[in-house]
């Protein structure tokens, strides 16, 4: 069965390889906001919420979301680990093109 925690973990410990962070987001007075941070070389940022592959977002975080990507920031929803491997070839692709 898969857990959100082994999804996190998978995706810190490969963020981390690539020489970023990926870091607990905690915004006291903001329910809903995303999970991490991913934070790359060359001042790449992702904002992410980790859901299992039959994980739902609330409609608080739908809204967090969309006030994020309103203000050009990049966020991304990642639905288990199929999904937390397409974010991690993503984060290579920029990373490697900057």
């Amino acid at each position: 069965m898969e857990r959100e925690r082994d999804i996190e973990k998978r995706l810190r410990c490969q963020i981390e390889r690539m020489g970023g962070k990926f870091m607990k987001f905690v915004s006291p007075g903001n329910d809903g906001a995303p999970d991490r941070i991913a934070i790359m070389p060359g001042g790449r940022i992702w904002f992410v919420e980790l859901k299992t592959r039959k994980g739902r977002l609330s409609a608080l975080q739908e809204w967090q979301g969309q006030q994020l990507e309103a203000l050009g920031c990049q966020i991304r929803h990642v639905w288990g680990m199929d999904e937390a491997n397409a974010f991690i070839r993503e984060v290579q692709n920029a990373v490697s093109s900057t």
